[in-house]
């Protein structure tokens, strides 16, 4: 892979001195007939953390952020090049769409047309379909949010593109801020009326990728419901209280705690892969989601955001076939998910938020993780 030097120039600061020192956003590119567009980019922040995104799929390849004493670690899971995300089937750090989460049977339907999407979970649609917006390449764009080290990426998905109605342009900007905050604005708009339910899907590790499970990982998530599902992972259309259930994390609980309980919707999930609603004073309002803490390092990761809903994932379907960075296989339950969304299947429940975007409006949504260590 050939490095390059574009010409966004990049203040950085040295974490232990005000003095400041320039150095400059690296794009490496691939150059070979096989990968022509295929870029990374790398952004950084005065406390040392790094991040660095690929415009295929728009996925963060590495995260690094301190522990408890100061060392840098790679807290996402992916590989060890961006080439590698082109020959593998997952969603490592991907952005999704248009349509984060599954749809029953591709189905839906606006204005009285019914729309059929390309089928790739079972009988359902998950994710956007197999050419969803984590397979597509976006066209990225470095500049400076304030201060802050930001990419800009830009996808136009075409009417039609997996099945789903209306032109859709879609831009989507990654801010890594001084507060060691990984922000991603997202914004899109429509020429046909359509449905867009836009997420982001790292899978995290706080010990640090291929580190072990994550069944110690201590969760407090802001919900005094979820979504209750079918054995397809579709939701019922309960929205049922999590009082009494191993889903409710109003309290601190460690994953480990309750996830092989004797419960039908854990069997359904073979763990937990279900849909939490949010609580919120005002919808749309930018509010704490969930709170994830890891004893052993030490690292803290909050969640923020205006979507309705957040899915939680405990890799329940890691199998350790999957590869990763530095060769190290990516084992059952060894990282988890917190995609902020609306709710899974909203298109065919009227009780649940509309994801429904006509001409004229303007999607949009705000979710920060931000991490810290343990005082």
């Amino acid at each position: 892979m050939k490095q390059i030097i574009i010409s966004a120039l990049v203040i950085a600061f040295c974490a232990s001195c005000s003095e400041k020192k320039q150095t400059t956003m690296e794009k490496a590119s691939d150059t070979t007939a096989i990968t022509p567009k295929l870029e990374l980019y790398t952004l950084g922040n005065k406390n040392g953390l790094k991040m660095t995104v690929t415009n295929f799929g728009g996925r963060i390849v590495t995260l690094l952020v301190p522990d408890k004493n100061g060392a840098l670690g790679d807290v996402v899971l992916g590989y060890d090049s961006p080439e590698q995300y082109l020959t593998n089937s997952g969603v490592y750090g991907a952005m999704i769409g248009r349509y984060g989460n599954r749809i029953a049977k591709g189905k839906f339907t606006v204005d009285g047309m019914e729309f059929q999407l390309a089928i790739n979970n079972g009988v359902n649609s998950l994710h956007g379909g197999p050419k969803g917006f984590h397979n597509q390449y976006w066209d990225a764009t470095p500049i400076k949010n304030g201060e802050a080290d930001a990419l800009e990426l830009h996808y136009i998905s075409v009417d039609g593109e997996e099945g789903y109605p209306g032109t859709l342009d879609v831009k989507v900007i990654y801010t890594l801020t001084d507060q060691n905050e990984v922000v991603i604005d997202y914004e899109a708009i429509t020429d046909k009326a359509t449905i867009v339910n836009l997420t982001h899907h790292s899978f995290f590790n706080l010990q640090g990728e291929g580190v072990g499970d994550i069944l110690n990982h201590q969760f407090i998530i802001n919900a005094d419901n979820f979504t209750p599902v079918d054995d397809g992972l579709i939701p019922t259309g309960e929205i049922k209280s999590v009082k009494g259930t191993p889903f409710d994390f109003l309290k601190s609980h460690t994953v480990g705690e309750r996830i092989n309980n004797d419960d039908q919707q854990l069997k359904f999930g073979k763990g937990y892969d279900h849909n939490w609603v949010l609580n919120k004073m005002e919808a749309g309002a930018l509010t704490l989601a969930a709170t994830v803490t890891e004893p052993t390092s030490g690292r803290v990761m909050e969640v923020l955001t205006t979507e309705p809903a957040m899915q939680f994932y405990t890799g329940n379907f890691m199998t350790g076939k999957d590869i990763g960075k530095g060769g190290k296989p990516y084992l059952y339950r060894s990282a988890f998910c917190l995609e902020t969304q609306h709710s899974p299947d909203s298109p065919n429940h009227e009780n649940f938020p509309s994801t429904l975007l006509r001409p004229g409006e303007k999607y949009t949504q705000k979710t920060i993780y931000k991490f810290s260590v343990v005082k």
